[in-house]
């Protein structure tokens, strides 16, 4: 989905809320969040997801985390 395509009315008439639109918002604020951590973690370790570890550095899981955002907490 392109970014013009978020603004168009006919995808702004499913949030009948503003919770609705808060949640929407919400939620991808959080996958935002969680990419950026990801790609921090590639970096920091030098080596991505599914690739293997060229040292002893490991990836070891994820955990729930509560973060404050703009639009409130989230879990992560």
């Amino acid at each position: 989905m392109k970014k013009e395509d978020l603004l168009k009315d006919e995808f702004l008439k499913q949030f009948k809320t503003g919770e609705d639109l808060l949640s929407f918002l919400k939620d991808i604020q959080r996958r935002d969040i969680e990419k950026i951590l990801e790609g921090e973690l590639d970096s920091h370790l030098d080596y991505s997801k599914y690739e293997q570890s060229k040292n002893t550095n490991f990836r070891n899981g994820y955990s729930t985390k509560n973060v404050r955002i703009s639009l409130g907490e989230s879990k992560i």
